[in-house]
């Protein structure tokens, strides 16, 4: 049977990597002629097509980009499987805060080597001209994998007890 912590790892970063490039795919095909923005929830969430071929926080490195980060991922993924190899067998919470990451990191790995143009960003939200920077799904996951992965390590066996 299943560890627990595949029972966990594997669903949830397959879900968020298929939803990533499920959003992106619909977001792109929908806006490619009119990037937006386009009102989701009023002025609070929008949708903007925008194509980032930096990585988070605008964090750019000119023509280098793409090459560099799609091989910072690569490292990343690879150290996240070995975390993941390294958890204990009924560590559900930490494999899922492990899939989060590595599900978000993969999916913008992706595009990244799909696309010359850089990975799909279209979630915007802010209020007025004070707005957030445009971010994915798996933006998302890998910031909620993040603070999860840093709660269970703090915590440690405490939290996985519980799940």
């Amino acid at each position: 049977m299943f560890a627990r912590k595949a029972r966990w790892f594997w669903p949830v970063s397959a879900t968020l990597v298929l939803a990533d490039c499920s959003t992106k795919e619909l977001v792109e095909s929908v806006l490619r002629s009119q990037p937006g923005p386009r009102a989701v929830l009023g002025d609070w969430l929008r949708l903007t097509l925008v194509f980032n071929t930096g990585a988070a926080l605008n964090l750019d490195l000119g023509s280098w980009s793409r090459i560099v980060f799609s091989v910072l991922a690569s490292i990343a993924i690879i150290l996240l499987f070995r975390l993941y190899q390294r958890t204990a067998p009924n560590a559900a919470l930490r494999a899922a805060a492990l899939a989060l990451v590595a599900g978000g990191a993969l999916g913008n790995l992706l595009d990244r080597i799909r696309s010359p143009l850089g990975v799909v960003d279209f979630i915007d939200i802010g209020v007025g001209d004070t707005r957030f920077w445009v971010f994915n799904v798996a933006d998302v996951g890998v910031t909620v994998g993040a603070v999860l992965l840093a709660i269970v390590l703090w915590q440690g066996d405490r939290l996985e007890n519980v799940t």
